[in-house]
């Protein structure tokens, strides 16, 4: 068994392939290639920590396993995060456990490498600007994941203080040679531009769907529970509303649930999940003034796929800590 750190995933995992076994993952999503149980979380007595537990098998590669994610209130500035755990992969032949890898870093670059991919289906190739709100790690991540599939002209990135994004920004605009913009004022923001990723914790909406310009496609990314929404029920309402998965986002996209609710819409708005559009079988974007909408909430097949490629380098490159589990030799 291997066992990958977070500084050998951050190497070896590449935007480029994660994007690919994104694809592959979601389309086995919706082929019913992959077994998905909804995800549970376990709350920590006497602590504001809980665990999020994450099993799932998928048919190609023939593997299965769980994340295991404890979430924990910290300081910003916290050196631990907000985030740490760990994927298991396990192979489905044999049952033999392949690899532990650091979860959290693995989880942002599939999470960013997802909506890289559903961008790359759904937004109009030409993008003028990109909008991320938020000026966390997901927020970092998607900058780097919308340039490796579209090329805007300009970046700006929201926050609700200047002094906390200007620095964000100006770290940005070192890292990718490109001028990255500071702005605290949404609305004006939002108007300006047709690609944009919210990527905050925020438990009501930032983002408006007045504010949104026909042909922009929005990637929503934050809000992970069903009491959280990062966007207004007008803009579920008016948008073509891609999910990952149906189920997750019944249970879990506020957004949705909140516009369902205010009977804005049924659960047929939905017009698909992104696995059945990258496959061919539902249309994505029907034409250019369209806006679309991808609702991220993540899935195990994600992290099974990604980390069984991280795996596969790991054996073909020697990276990694081999840890032999058994005092005797396993008989196929």
């Amino acid at each position: 068994m291997k066992i990958i750190t977070e500084a050998q995933v951050e190497q070896y995992l590449t935007l480029p392939e994660c994007i690919t076994a994104m694809r592959e993952a979601m389309i086995a999503v919706s082929s019913g290639e992959t077994v998905l149980p909804i995800r549970q979380f376990m709350p920590i007595p006497d602590t504001q920590g809980k665990m999020a537990i994450m099993p799932g098998a998928i048919e190609s590669p023939a593997c299965f396993g769980i994340k295991l994610v404890c979430k924990y209130v910290r300081e910003p500035d916290s050196p631990l995060g907000t985030h740490v755990g760990m994927v298991l992969i396990f192979d489905s032949e044999k049952g033999m456990p392949l690899a532990m890898i650091e979860g959290a870093s693995l989880t942002a670059i599939r999470t960013s490498a997802a909506s890289a991919m559903a961008t790359d289906i759904l937004a109009n190739d030409a993008v003028d600007t990109l909008l991320v709100m938020g000026g966390g790690e997901q927020a970092k991540r998607h900058i780097r994941s919308m340039l490796a599939v579209r090329n805007p002209n300009s970046i700006l990135v929201w926050g609700r203080t200047m002094d906390r994004i200007e620095p964000f920004a100006r770290e940005m605009s070192e890292e990718t040679g490109r001028t990255v913009t500071a702005v605290t004022d949404a609305e004006t923001a939002a108007r300006a531009s047709d690609l944009i990723c919210t990527t905050t914790a925020s438990k009501t909406p930032i983002l408006l769907g007045a504010w949104v310009q026909p042909g922009a496609h929005v990637n929503l990314v934050g809000a992970a529970i069903p009491t959280s929404a990062e966007i207004d029920s007008d803009l579920v309402a008016k948008s073509r509303y891609v999910v990952d998965y149906r189920p997750a986002a019944m249970a879990a996209a506020g957004e949705l649930l909140n516009a369902i609710k205010e009977t804005r819409i049924e659960a047929s708005h939905i017009a698909g999940e992104i696995g059945e559009i990258a496959a061919g079988n539902v249309p994505g974007r029907t034409r250019p003034d369209d806006i679309t909408v991808y609702k991220s909430l993540g899935v195990s097949a994600q992290d099974m796929s990604a980390g069984y490629t991280l795996y596969s380098k790991a054996v073909e490159v020697g990276f990694g800590l081999d840890i032999e589990l058994l005092d005797h030799p396993t008989t196929s």
